[in-house]
């Protein structure tokens, strides 16, 4: 069960029985098709960048897709659809906190 007051959640491309998924693209499609969605609703030219409440990464050698919980705030059809994808695909999410990216030395 994911925390109702957790901000970010890892949904991860491994199978709770520890298969990685395919395609390798899932990450970015998926992604992709959440591009609408994001602060100030759909803008011209939105569909060409990532959305900042689900953006494809990889950690730990894992694709993942993270997923803000703004998202839910925004539009709880859409945090359906993406939720529902990682269940549907039996994926492994969970809880996460993104630290920035520190500055090179």
């Amino acid at each position: 069960m994911l925390s109702p007051s957790a901000k970010e959640f890892f949904i991860q491309g491994v199978t709770h029985s520890g298969r990685t998924f395919r395609p390798s693209d899932w990450a970015e499609r998926l992604a992709g098709v959440m591009s609408q969605f994001r602060p100030g609703g759909n803008l011209p030219g939105a569909h060409l960048s990532y959305s900042p409440w689900c953006i494809p990464k990889v950690i730990n050698g894992v694709k993942c897709v993270v997923v803000h919980a703004d998202l839910r705030d925004f539009d709880l059809m859409a945090w359906n659809f993406v939720m529902g994808f990682a269940r549907d695909n039996d994926l492994q999410v969970v809880e996460a906190c993104l630290l920035p990216d520190l500055p090179a030395t």
